[in-house]
């Protein structure tokens, strides 16, 4: 039996809609809230779900962030929207998402069924343009991510150079209502400080030499939308006195302008560095700061996730390939294990340039270690000096206890590390401190 979720807010429009799809035999799962059945398709016991009806208009999540969250998460299931009050926009948005169909309410019965028995037989509905990711960290971070998007707050995102907080800018933004209109990003570093004032809150004819012309800044051309202002930290004080009043008050005044603009713009600031040490310097205000961190991202380095490094490859690479026209399937299992064992300081930034190069100077159908970089292959040939002759793949017979299984599998890959236990902790995705508990201990015991 198929089964199908439908979630609306209105108990009575989702009891009718159940009754009709049970009528036609389909198995159905309700939900009265877009969170409570974002939490069902994310749950094990719900893995058959095989099509899902949504509400737009909702409380807390709409429909349209609920289709946006489904494609973050790399939800696969067909998406029917459905609403009282369906308008152009909303229908054009919602099939740029990955919807299926669009349902106008009241819908008859055999309208409900068609567009149903449609969705059911779409082989690859929602298809999500990012990688999927298995760290725990990742896994916080995007379901903080879906807490708080709808919410029309500034947000301070923090991280290494190339760890990609405009991505994380651009997904807040594409999950929240503001989605449908701009979203501006501006590099507070890049731009001297004369041009960046203009740029943030525009000028007015004559207002300096050269202006010809009356200009809206960046301010202006985010209103309804959200403003990224990348690299804060770097922003000169005098500006940061000016955002400080932005935020507090609403609005912009244009440079050689002597009255204020309302603008409605959501802010969204990323950084590298330690705001809370350049306030101790006396370089950013302490007062700007409270008011940029009321929701404050983290996001973890390449290196505090080794277990989803593959996964952006595999992501990268097939990118990599298509806009290069290469027919590149993967990577050796020896460039794997040197794209495992890398520490990419630079971040996905860095493992980015280094698989766009592998493509580039790849004649194969696999990327194999003389495609990296030379930072990432050996200096000498003592470092995996028994990386060809040992095997990348083990056998284990069914019923193999648990325990002896992690064994063989950790001692196996000490083998092609020469024993590195760190590159091996990273290669499993566990701590140095695993490999000392599970094997260490087991060796130092007495024998019967």
């Amino acid at each position: 039996m198929k089964r199908i979720l439908v979630v609306d807010d209105d108990l009575q429009g989702l009891e009718s809609t159940r009754r009709i799809l049970e009528w036609a035999g389909y198995e159905v799962v309700t939900a009265s809230g877009a969170q409570e059945a974002l939490d069902i398709v994310r749950s094990k016991d719900f893995s058959g779900l095989q099509a899902i009806l949504t509400d737009v208009r909702m409380p807390r999540m709409s429909g349209l962030e609920f289709l946006k969250a489904l494609s973050v998460i790399s939800c696969r299931i067909p998406v029917i929207l459905m609403t009282a009050y369906g308008n152009v926009e909303d229908a054009v948005w919602a099939m740029k998402l990955g919807a299926v169909d669009f349902l106008s309410k009241p819908f008859k019965k055999k309208q409900l069924l068609d567009a149903v028995s449609v969705a059911l037989s779409r082989s690859v509905p929602t298809v999500s343009s990012e990688p999927s990711v298995r760290s725990s960290k990742m896994a916080a971070l995007r379901d903080q991510i879906l807490k708080v998007a709808s919410a029309n707050t500034t947000i301070l995102v923090q991280g290494e150079s190339g760890v990609g907080k405009e991505r994380i800018a651009r997904e807040i933004h594409d999950l929240s209502p503001r989605a449908h209109r701009a979203f501006v990003a501006i590099n507070c570093a890049a731009i001297p400080e004369n041009l960046l004032e203009s740029e943030l809150f525009g000028f007015e004819k004559g207002a300096f030499s050269g202006a010809g012309h009356a200009k809206p800044g960046l301010f202006e051309s985010a209103s309804g939308g959200t403003l990224l202002l990348d690299e804060i930290g770097d922003m000169p004080l005098v500006l940061q006195s000016k955002l400080l009043r932005v935020l507090q008050e609403g609005e912009i005044r244009r440079l050689g302008s002597t009255r204020s603009t309302r603008v409605d713009v959501r802010l969204v600031a990323a950084t590298h560095q330690d705001l809370r040490a350049l306030v101790a310097a006396g370089r950013f205000r302490e007062d700007l700061l409270y008011r940029l961190e009321v929701i404050v991202l983290q996001v973890p380095a390449l290196r505090d996730r080794p277990e989803d490094i593959l996964a952006l490859a595999e992501h990268i690479l097939q990118k990599c390939a298509e806009t290069h026209g290469k027919a590149i399937t993967g990577f050796s299992e020896q460039a794997k294990l040197l794209l495992q064992s890398h520490s990419w300081p630079g971040n996905i930034r860095e493992l980015s340039n280094a698989i766009e190069r592998a493509v580039v100077l790849s004649s194969g159908h696999l990327i194999e270690p003389s495609d990296l970089p030379a930072t990432l292959r050996p200096s000498d040939i003592g470092v995996f000096p028994s990386l060809s002759s040992t095997e990348t793949s083990i056998s284990i017979p069914l019923g193999t206890a648990l325990k002896d299984v992690e064994e063989l599998l950790i001692r196996r890959t000490l083998e092609a590390t020469d024993g590195d236990k760190a590159m091996t902790a990273r290669l499993l995705g566990i701590t140095s401190r695993t490999i000392y508990r599970k094997l260490d201990r087991r060796d130092g015991e007495p024998n019967a």
